[in-house]
């Protein structure tokens, strides 16, 4: 209602008008969305292994009576359940927990029992919910036993329609069976699949001694068990540190085994692929090792899976060894990962904590004992009813016809049987409430039997509840019965992930699986390269493009590496092997490297290790820089020279001798020492000559005295032995050019 004394533009303030500053208002509100996403989305709870969706997708088929050997119902129908009983979220979402908990190259122990295209390892998606159907397993089933006996407590679902376990029983530690990942807000999760029997057996050890040591855990526990098997390469003392921490990795690689051809020849079969990976997208990233030239020792691979896997490697050479291949393949490809464990879970449904394998197990028997103790007091309180409804039969029977006629005749049967038989209200409603048919069968012996087999019944559930050894050894009983049903010797039980140990190969240069062959080198003026077959005269003239011309041309071998120089003064690699053939013109050598299209080429030649460099700017500038130190790793290539425009680098030539002789375009020669240049891996430089105009022409390293040579412009060698004229101080002014020194001002044509 407005005030009337204010006019009708003013707001008036309300009382659910709340101030607050921004920045708190803001903590206050991502803290709430943070601890939402990290308790009902993101972690595990340690007890079950289950985040709040999968617990709901169980509940709502186990209440759709979807058992192991009932029929199955269609998809749509138990994520429309589960969306508009429990888990007010998308569908999709909630299908694609489900369809995961179906696939058994994604889970160890299948929860969902899939009728229909629940996905592959491929990496394509399942059909529809409206095409698949599904139903429950044994190994759902065993995670809510005992739901209906009060083992876990039970909380509204999102509208106080329904209610909904907060927790399941679990009979089994499935976090630790089945894994577990996910993303909260600050934090993550990331836990491997193990083996069922090797998971009792330490839960067994570890009930026989409470203080048992990881190390102990971990014999029982060896690694991890992956549902698409592969071979576990972490050393042991690495895993033991791992399960210690609840932080490390696990190196898993594919199994493989040569199959004979005959005749000397081989191929590789892969079986078996690492967890997680997509068959496809190794497929994939196999061509591309081949197409790229990365893996010249793999000639071809090709995918002959059914419902196995069988992956065909074709070695390209037959006199390679098969682990020197795999050696490559495992650093180049998918074929080898690391599983990131980060065993961050719920304690008690609650509190996120990074654990050790000791404390989720120790959080799997608490909660086990919870629940054996939850679902004795169920019994015993069954029991005492049942007990107190006996009595009442048995006091019917002993006075059968005076209760007939007190039903007969009294208006009000109750009160009069209570008062008179001192039976109580349940007793007396029993009696009432019993069938005629029934009255043949109350034989007082079948009734005191019945009494005192529950009397025993009941004392042993008492004792069970007074003794903590008897708890653990209940206990203990369920785990073995456990074993029988999911261990080794079930047909889903046996270790698929072994162990070995890695042999590492050293890491082979690629110009070792490299067959050695002569080529040609023939890259033009506009960056065209290619590499012909064999060793081509040199004064033969190749074809190019209209309107381009040769500008390098050189022999070479398959092993060799290049070295371009840009303008831009950075040094390029190159693999011989890597690039085109000589049919056609080549490809541009800026699609193999990042070469600017305003930087031209200044050198292209074969890489020698070990020789020194002499590099040069327009401005005069240079330095000595080692040739190794210019290898480039990447497409990016490595910046030696640093240059500013208008100056660019001008030129890169192997030092061969004691001197240097520079000329400017005002040809004027100096000549001084090789050792007055630093020797440097990245820089600048120093000043080589000085010019008052023009700037730096051409530069050559020599002997002192074996002279200095150029040919003239008739052609004809022209040595000058007496240099002292010409001899200086670095980044001196130096003399013109002595009589018949070529016209363009370079010493070599």
């Amino acid at each position: 209602m407005s005030d009337p004394d204010l006019p009708p533009d003013v707001p008036t303030s309300t009382p659910s008008d709340i101030t607050e500053p921004l920045r708190r208002a803001l903590g206050s509100r991502y803290l709430t969305y943070a601890l939402s996403t990290i308790m009902h989305r993101a972690l595990p709870d340690a007890r079950d292994g289950l985040k709040p969706v999968h617990r709901r997708i169980l509940y709502a088929m186990r209440e759709l009576r979807l058992s192991p050997t009932g029929g199955f119902r269609k998809s749509a129908k138990i994520s429309g359940d589960v969306m508009g009983n429990y888990h007010p979220h998308g569908d999709a979402a909630i299908y694609d927990a489900m369809a995961r908990l179906a696939q058994d190259f994604a889970v160890r122990y299948p929860l969902v029992d899939g009728q229909g295209n629940f996905g592959n390892i491929d990496g394509d998606n399942p059909a529809a919910s409206r095409y698949t159907e599904a139903r429950l397993t044994a190994a759902a089933e065993a995670l809510m036993e005992g739901l209906n006996e009060d083992a876990v407590d039970f909380r509204e679902n999102y509208d106080g329609t329904l209610t909904e376990p907060a927790v399941l029983p679990a009979a089994y530690p499935n976090l630790l069976a089945n894994g577990s990942s996910g993303i909260a807000v600050g934090m993550a999760t990331n836990i491997p699949p193990h083996n069922i029997g090797e998971l009792v057996e330490a839960c067994l050890h570890l009930i026989k001694s409470p203080n048992a040591l990881d190390e102990t855990l971990v014999n029982h526990i060896p690694g991890p068990d992956f549902p698409t098997g592969g071979v576990i390469v972490e050393p042991p003392e690495t895993i033991l540190e791992t399960y210690r921490t609840g932080r490390g990795a696990f190196r898993l690689r594919s199994r493989w085994e040569i199959e004979d051809l005959g005749r000397g020849q081989w191929q590789i079969i892969v079986t078996e692929i690492p967890y997680q990976v997509q068959k496809s997208k190794l497929i994939e990233k196999l061509a591309e090792l081949i197409q790229s030239k990365r893996a010249p020792i793999l000639a071809d691979v090709r995918d002959e899976s059914a419902d196995d896997i069988r992956i065909v490697l074709e070695p390209r050479s037959r006199n390679v060894e098969a682990e020197v291949l795999m050696a490559t393949l495992f650093r180049l490809s998918e074929l080898e990962t690391r599983f990131s464990m980060n065993m961050n879970v719920l304690i008690d449904g609650r509190t996120p904590k990074v654990c050790s394998l000791k404390e989720v197990l120790r959080a799997f028997l608490d909660h086990r004992q919870e629940v054996l103790q939850r679902r004795s007091r169920f019994r015993l309180g069954k029991i005492d009813h049942r007990l107190e409804v006996l009595e009442g039969y048995i006091i019917a029977f002993l006075n059968l016809d005076r209760v007939i006629e007190i039903i007969r005749t009294m208006d009000e049967p109750k009160p009069v049987m209570m008062a008179e038989f001192h039976l109580s209200d349940v007793q007396a409603e029993a009696i009432l409430n019993m069938r005629l048919r029934s009255l043949r069968r109350l034989e007082e012996m079948e009734l005191r039997n019945e009494r005192d087999a529950l009397m025993a019944e009941r004392a042993g559930l008492v004792d069970l509840l007074d003794s903590e050894d008897l708890q653990w050894a209940h206990i203990a009983g369920q785990l073995r019965e456990i074993r029988k049903t999911f261990g080794a010797n079930s047909p889903n039980g046996a270790r698929r992930s072994t162990f070995a140990r890695a042999i590492e190969i050293a890491e082979m240069p690629i110009e070792a699986m490299i067959d050695r062959e002569p080529v040609t080198i023939v890259c033009s003026k506009m960056g065209w390269i290619r590499a012909m077959k064999g060793h081509v005269a040199l004064d033969q003239t190749p074809k190019f493009k209209d309107g381009d011309e040769g500008r390098f041309l050189f022999h070479a071998e398959t092993t060799d590496r290049l070295l371009l120089f840009g303008a831009n003064g950075r040094f390029y690699t190159l693999s011989v092997s890597s690039l085109p053939g000589g049919r056609g013109m080549g490809e541009p050598v800026r699609l193999m490297v990042d070469l600017p299209n305003d930087a031209e080429i200044v050198a292209l030649f074969i890489h020698q290790p070990g020789r020194r460099l002499l590099v040069a700017s327009t401005s005069g500038d240079g330095f000595v820089v080692p040739e190794d130190d210019v290898l480039a790793q990447t497409r990016t290539g490595r910046q030696v020279l640093n240059v500013r425009a208008p100056s660019r680098a001008l030129l890169c030539k192997p030092v061969r001798g004691d001197h240097v002789a520079s000329v400017g375009d005002n040809r004027k020669l100096l000549v001084f020492p090789v050792s007055d240049l630093p020797e440097m891996g990245r820089g600048k430089g120093v000043r080589m000559q000085k010019f008052k105009d023009g700037g730096l022409c051409d530069v050559i390293t020599f002997t002192l005295a074996d002279g200095l040579s150029w040919k003239d412009p008739a052609g004809r060698t022209r040595l000058e032995a007496n240099l002292e004229e010409w001899t200086g101080a670095r980044a001196g002014t130096g003399r013109m050019a002595p009589r018949g020194f070529p016209r363009n001002n370079r010493f070599t044509s």
